[in-house]
Parts: C-alpha cells; sequence; structure tokens
C-alpha cells in the first residue's frame, strides 16, 4: 500500500499547477493533503472526487474561511472515516482526518504551527498529547500510521539552520521533546529508517531562494507504531514536485 501526504499551501492554488496530472501519476493508493484551505463547494467535481480513487473525503476548518484543512483520496475506501480528535477544543479547524483499514488505522493530520503567539503554540503541545492519547487508544485494536506536516523539525539534521533557530517555534526543545515522546511511545520516524543522511527537507520558506539553495526544514513525516516497522518497505521525500512551498513524503507498506 503506497500512501503520499503534501501539504499543498491551497488546494485551489495547486489545482493551477497541474495538481490533478500529478495525482494521475503519482501511483499512490491514498494521498492526503494538509492546509487545502477550501470548503468542498468551492472546488469542481473533478478535483473533489478525483479519477482513480473509491473515496475522497473532505475537512474544512468551519469558522475561518481559508484556511487550514485536510483532504483525503483513498483507493480502497476504508472501513470507517471520522474527523477531529476527542476534545472539542481542538475541533474547528479540519485538521484531522482518521481513515480505519484491515490492517491499520490511518491519521491524516496538519498539526497547528506555534509561531505566531504563546497561545498557538500552547494549542500546538495540547494537540500533540491529545492526539498521541487518542492514537494510543486505537492502537489497543490496530497499528497506526500517522503522516502529515508536523509543523516540528525533530533533530539538528532536520533543518539547514539549527542554530539560527534555536528558539523559532518548530524547532523549540519542548516541541523536539514531543517528537521524542512519540518516538519513546513505540512509533517510528520511517523516513530515518532508510535515510540518516543531512539535506532531506520537506519544506522551504518562499523568500531567500531558500529551495534554490536547499535551505529548509523536515517537517513533514510518516510515523507508524512498532508493531508495523516491518511492514515498511520504502520511505522517500519527493524533492523534485513542485506546487508549494512543501513537497510530497510517501511511505509503501506491504502485508
Amino acid at each position: 500500500m503506497r500512501i503520499l501526504s503534501w501539504n499543498v499551501n491551497g488546494y485551489r492554488a495547486v489545482l493551477k499547477k497541474n495538481f490533478l496530472d500529478w495525482l494521475a501519476t503519482c501511483g499512490a493508493d491514498v494521498v492526503m493533503l494538509q492546509e487545502t484551505k477550501a470548503h468542498p463547494d468551492q472546488i469542481d467535481d473533478e478535483a473533489r472526487a478525483p479519477e482513480g480513487f473509491a473515496a475522497s473525503y473532505f475537512n474544512w476548518s468551519k469558522g475561518r474561511k481559508g484556511y487550514s484543512g485536510t483532504a483525503t483520496f483513498s483507493n480502497p475506501t476504508p472501513l470507517s472515516y471520522s474527523e477531529s480528535l476527542p476534545d472539542d477544543r481542538y475541533a474547528g479547524e479540519g485538521r484531522v482526518q482518521l481513515m480505519e483499514y484491515e490492517q491499520f488505522y490511518l491519521f491524516n493530520i496538519y498539526f497547528p504551527n506555534g509561531q505566531a503567539r504563546e497561545e498557538r503554540l500552547d494549542f500546538k503541545l495540547g494537540f500533540y498529547n491529545t492526539f498521541l492519547a487518542y492514537a494510543q487508544e486505537l492502537r489497543k485494536k490496530k497499528p497506526i500510521v500517522v503522516g502529515g506536516d508536523f509543523n516540528t523539525a525533530h533533530r539538528e539534521i532536520d533543518l539547514k539552520n539549527p542554530k539560527a533557530n534555536a528558539n523559532t517555534s518548530g524547532f523549540l526543545p519542548i516541541e523536539r521533546e514531543w517528537i521524542d515522546t512519540l518516538i519513546a511511545t513505540g512509533y517510528v520516524d520511517t523516513f530515518r529508517m532508510f535515510d540518516e543522511g543531512p539535506g532531506n527537507y520537506s519544506w522551504w520558506s518562499y523568500r531567500f531562494n531558500a529551495r534554490e539553495n536547499n535551505a529548509g526544514w523536515r517537517i513533514d513525516y510518516f510515523f507508524v507504531s512498532d508493531e508495523l516497522k516491518d511492514n515498511v518497505v520504502k520511505a522517500w521525500i519527493d524533492m523534485d514536485t513542485l506546487g508549494s512551498d512543501h513537497c510530497p513524503v510517501g511511505i509503501e507498506l506491504q502485508f
């Protein structure tokens, strides 16, 4: 099963950059998008239910238009689908989609950014903890796969300029420690199973020619619970695919 995740920074914007052509040729069974910034009514039929996928799901921000949002295109149709975390404080921004398949649960999550102000950093950390507690409950039934924009680079190797960003949300010690906790709880950073090298990033600022200079951050991930580790046969970052300030990341599972 081949699963891709991509923060598209606006679904309507990326549609104008040959997204549907990319989708038709990417070879994925499931494609998960973050930061879609769109209500399904704002999208035409072809883009709302792309050819080749049995099921299409959109979760959008209910209170603020043109903000946040996730979408998932899946073939096969999941056994079940739901949205949000089991805490109303983290509902309403369209950040979570949960699909159940025969062998595992799959989360598509656009984790919050903590840069705007201290309250948003607190919101981000609370969201992190609520997600992990929920995943651990579900894990009693089936293994977990979670993909999306985590909005945190884990280690110094995961961004070009770690020292300059030591006090920037997205690389704060408290944010990085949560990823340590995720791993200690029994989740595996799938990309690092196959590549421990530097220079592998998934997001670049639009400023200062960051992408041309590969001055980026690795903040988009797939984690799997330990019991699925041996089923992961491939994980990658598709740095050559353009259309957003992020690029797609992928995982391939075999059963």
